[in-house]
């Protein structure tokens, strides 16, 4: 393992040319700069620097391992300073759909997205303090629901919808959409397939847009390159489903906060919806 020490004076040398002004930079004494590179030099088994001409240079073996230095270097300061703050701020764990993710305060903010049926499990499980979820019916311990409604969507260039087999973007196995549309295009007597499927929202917009097949998502993800499929379409009707909120009990402060701003950001977007 490179040691840390020795890249920074590595790196102060190649960047200042001299080792003088490199020992300034890292206020250690020039001696010690010196004797850290030839450490690394000897741990590497080749030269670094041409130390014969007046500016130092770095070797073809020196050069190649600069740009290296520089990024563990920035990975180390970066990993010592996540542990600061993991040491000196509180920690709030909250999980969302993947269409929804906002969040606010000083402290430290874990926040995990996916699936709603894994996210549910996972507070149930007590990994979140706050969750939002997405739900056929909202459960007894939630704090707040909201109806959020769904549509049929195709793309607006390329439609799908007369294709038959009828192809479908869906997201994964165990997403609530997907599951929906199943059974509804089956009671429908539809023929079907899944053209494509993601764990992404962004990608199964794009697969829509791009024409790989119709979904069914909220009506708020609508795009300029899809096409709102009406009844006129033959799709069935699909009852909406529930944006809701959990949340554990004797909060902080930070986590009041931001359960409060978790319900005015639902209540909002549930009275744009209708």
């Amino acid at each position: 393992m490179l040691d840390h020490l020795l890249l920074r004076s590595f790196v102060a040398v190649a960047d200042c040319g001299n080792f003088t002004r490199a020992a300034e930079r890292l206020h250690l004494t020039q001696s010690t700069v010196s004797q850290q590179v030839r450490r690394l030099e000897d741990t590497l088994g080749c030269r670094l620097f041409d130390r014969s001409v007046r500016r130092v240079l770095a070797t073809a073996e020196g050069e190649r391992l600069l740009s290296y230095a520089r990024r563990i270097l920035a990975l180390h300061d970066e990993a010592e300073e996540v542990l600061r703050n993991e040491q000196s701020e509180g920690v709030l764990r909250l999980g969302v759909p993947e269409d929804f993710a906002e969040a606010h305060p000083k402290v430290r903010l874990e926040v995990s997205s996916g699936l709603s049926p894994e996210l549910l499990r996972r507070y149930h499980d007590g990994e979140f303090d706050l969750l939002l979820s997405k739900q056929m019916k909202a459960g007894n311990d939630c704090l707040a629901a909201w109806p959020e409604p769904l549509c049929w969507m195709d793309s607006r260039q390329r439609p799908a919808l007369v294709r038959d087999p009828l192809p479908l973007v869906a997201f994964a196995p165990g997403g609530l959409y997907r599951q929906e549309m199943i059974q509804a295009l089956e009671v429908n007597g539809r023929n079907w397939r899944i053209s494509y499927s993601s764990a992404s929202l962004a990608s199964v917009c794009a697969a829509v847009a791009a024409g790989l097949g119709i979904s069914l998502l909220p009506r708020r993800v609508l795009q300029s390159g899809h096409r709102l499929l009406t009844g006129e379409s033959g799709l069935p009707p699909i009852d909406g489903i529930h944006l809701v909120l959990y949340g554990r009990p004797g909060l902080g402060q930070a986590g009041q906060v931001l359960q409060a701003r978790l319900h005015q950001l639902c209540q909002s977007q549930a009275a744009a919806d209708y």
